[in-house]
């Protein structure tokens, strides 16, 4: 696993971060003004998480490992990496319920409904009323 290398992507490599979402992750398109951090192995890019920049808060999106990676600990290392990005601002995440508890493990905290800017209960419901189990999250950095 020393083979791995986590850095923000370079704004240049944008069209290889979207392919690796349309090949793995057809609903997660990311886009060019979001912060996005990569993780690239010996065969090339296998992992991404991307930073939705709100005017009040920063939104932890569209987290994905290449299909056969998942469960070897990169993503931890992952979320690891983008701990001073997640300190810099307010963060959240929705996360599918089966990973809350990865997500825990690295500082998030679910929170009520109430609590998520307007915005954001309002993306959540949408997403809820399509069917996709989430829950809310909010960063809180470990003291």
């Amino acid at each position: 696993m020393d083979n791995y290398h986590i850095h923000p992507l370079e704004p240049l490599r944008f069209p290889l971060v979207a392919r690796f979402y349309k090949t793995h992750y057809p609903p997660g398109k990311p886009k060019k003004d979001e912060h996005i951090w990569v993780i690239e192995g010996p065969s090339g890019l296998c992992g991404a998480v991307r930073f939705q920049q709100r005017p009040d808060y920063q939104l932890l999106t569209g987290m994905l490992l290449h299909p056969d990676l998942r469960g070897t600990g990169l993503s931890h290392r992952l979320l690891n990496a983008v701990q001073e990005t997640l300190c810099q601002r307010t963060s959240f995440c929705l996360a599918f319920r089966p990973l809350a508890t990865l997500y825990a493990q690295h500082g998030f905290t679910p929170v009520d409904h109430q609590v998520l800017p307007d915005d954001l209960a309002a993306r959540l419901d949408r997403y809820c009323q399509s069917g996709k189990d989430l829950v809310a999250m909010e960063y809180s950095p470990k003291a």
